[in-house]
């Protein structure tokens, strides 16, 4: 093969056992690899309950991981979400794909429970499940000075999974955060601490010559793209150059999203970052933008959904607080956007306005299971109905929504509602449109022509996570380079539009996992508030509640696109269309 290793690594931490499997040709065809390939080994396990003894973690490269196209250092980690009970996956930096494609895999598959804390050594072909007993409750930082080498990557939990936080992660090489949904829950319910991987072989490319002429391509449009590489671009300033852009189109969640606008944002923007903090550039393997940004202290610079949700959600005016927050997320192992949303629903439940020591506090007591913390791991849709107040939990199927208010963009407000990992800006990621104006520009405050740009948008995502790379990077490009760089690495030739219906079926299997764990219309939908209450309307910006006939009718439309049945239930002909079994 050229492009994948053709070999699938499975762990079994009950029977501290492994095997390597060899996949078709045609499965590697049908899901290409990263988020659609774990996907389709995700579905063997599609109507089970969550069960760490039978529940997969799954860890997913794709065929462009390894080589010289750009951003292909990215992967997939996926299971069954703890906190939300849909399909979980998080497409993740750093070197832990290129490692586990180096090692001679495509992808892993751990299964089972070890009977203590372990952790898993990969060093090419030799596996070795290890003692982790000394790591027990410790931060990121320490595990990964204890047991990290050079050359190696390392996915690590912090104590916060090992104490049952439904909103834990995975941190991968120290910098690079497998997010949303709990992932890092999976782990601790395995007895997993951490996976080490190490690899010396090269990934084999068809045509070295194709691959370069697609790079070329890649850098030149990214290069002339103002939103990546301008003064004020994702390179100079990371994902937080979106905080100005948010705050002047009143979109900002302020105050657990009780209004849309932050009248301290001018403080505690990007720039006041990089005056305080003198930032470098940092990125994922193989990549030229380099997102990351660290201060010349080693302070870790917030992304700009951290930044903004310790800031306007919590009603906070002090940038140091943002970033000890952010601090604490990382090293004990906790999702920032979830985090921040379940001390906003705190906030508003007990009439309060945090304070920045109140917020550190309550961040560690969730962490470590003391006090207040113990009702708060849940995270915020649990914890409200715990309180007889559930409209407070500003979630979509039980997931906290990120920092884009939908009042201010109706793409945005499909896109939360259709997503099949809950709340979350990425699987569609319509701010491209309605705020960036990439690829085109179209009017926020209508549903007019959203439902074909989110199914569209969606399928693109999903095999953009599948190849993998950036999804940042398709402000510029498109999959007409990226199927030529599919073509120079795995000698297949495909279309863009061919790719595109290879993302549909991915996301499309996703809907039936769901579907089969009992999500229907009635989950594809939003909290109250954005139907009931305005935003912060000004500076001739008027931001209404959303109509919701309006909004029930751009998803209808959204299902008739989709393929779906009138209650977002996946259809036998769209199944037989996409070459996939309805499991429901």
């Amino acid at each position: 093969m050229y492009g994948w290793t053709g070999k699938i690594l499975h762990i079994n931490l009950t029977e501290k056992k492994y095997t390597v499997e060899n996949p078709s040709i045609d499965v590697y065809k049908k899901y290409i690899g990263g988020r659609g390939l774990a996907g389709y080994y995700l579905g063997d396990f599609i109507k089970e309950a969550y069960d760490a003894a039978v529940m997969p973690l799954l860890f997913f490269t794709g065929p462009l991981v390894g080589t010289s196209s750009p951003t292909s250092g990215r992967m997939t980690i996926m299971s069954k979400s703890p906190l939300t009970g849909t399909i979980c996956d998080s497409s993740v930096g750093g070197s832990l794909g290129v490692q586990i494609k180096r090692a001679g895999f495509d992808g892993i598959v751990i299964t089972g429970r070890a009977m203590s804390l372990c952790g898993i050594h990969i060093s090419d072909s030799q596996i070795e499940i290890v003692d982790a007993q000394s790591l027990k409750g410790k931060e990121v930082s320490f595990a990964i000075s204890r047991v990290g080498e050079e050359g190696s990557a390392i996915a690590v939990i912090g104590p916060a999974a090992e104490n049952g936080v439904l909103f834990s992660c995975i941190s991968v090489d120290g910098h690079f955060f497998s997010g949303r949904g709990g992932l890092g829950l999976g782990f601790a319910s395995k007895n997993l601490k951490y996976v080490k991987v190490k690899g010396s072989t090269k990934t084999l490319v068809y045509d070295k010559n194709e691959l370069d002429l697609a790079r070329e391509e890649i850098f030149r449009l990214t290069s002339a793209s103002p939103i990546l590489m301008g003064e004020f671009g994702i390179s100079n300033y990371g994902t937080s150059a979106l905080y100005d852009l948010m705050h002047t189109r009143r979109m900002m969640p302020t105050n657990n999203f009780k209004s849309t606008y932050f009248e301290a944002a001018p403080t505690m923007n990007a720039w006041q970052y990089a005056l305080k903090y003198k930032p470098k550039k940092k990125g994922c393997f193989g990549c030229h933008i380099l997102c990351k940004k660290e201060g010349k202290d080693n302070t870790i610079i917030p992304e700009f959904e951290t930044m903004s949700h310790f800031s306007a959600l919590l009603n906070n005016t002090e940038i140091a607080a943002v970033v000890k927050s952010n601090n604490i997320c990382n090293e004990t192992g906790m999702d920032t956007i979830s985090a921040a949303g379940t001390l906003s629903c705190y906030a508003e439940i007990n009439e309060i306005t945090l304070l920045p020591k109140q917020i550190s506090k309550l961040l560690l007591d969730i962490a470590y299971n003391r006090q207040q913390g113990r009702q708060l791991k849940v995270g915020s849709r649990r914890y409200a109905e715990s309180k007889g107040v559930p409209d407070v939990s500003i979630t979509v199927k039980g997931q906290e929504l990120p920092a884009y208010d939908p009042r201010g963009a109706y793409g945005m407000a499909l896109a939360y509602a259709t997503s099949t990992r809950g709340g979350c800006h990425l699987r569609a990621y319509p701010i491209s449109h309605e705020i960036l104006r990439k690829p085109v520009a179209t009017d926020r405050f209508t549903f007019s022509g959203k439902a074909r740009i989110i199914k569209i948008s969606e399928d693109l995502n999903a095999i953009v996570d599948s190849l993998t790379a950036c999804k940042f990077l398709f402000f510029a490009v498109s999959l007409e380079e990226y199927s030529r760089a599919f073509y120079g690495v795995t000698g297949i030739k495909v279309s863009a539009q061919d790719l595109l219906k290879t993302g549909e079926r991915i996301f499309y299997n996703e809907r039936i996992f769901n579907a089969a764990c009992g999500f229907s219309s009635k989950d594809d939908d939003l909290p109250r508030r954005f139907f009931e209450e305005s935003g912060s309307s000004g500076q001739s910006i008027t931001v209404n509640p959303i109509n919701r006939q309006e909004f029930l009718t751009a998803r209808s439309a959204y299902y008739k696109i989709r393929g779906l049945d009138e209650d977002g239930m996946p259809r036998e002909d769209k199944c037989r269309e996409l070459g996939i079994v309805n499991s429901i």
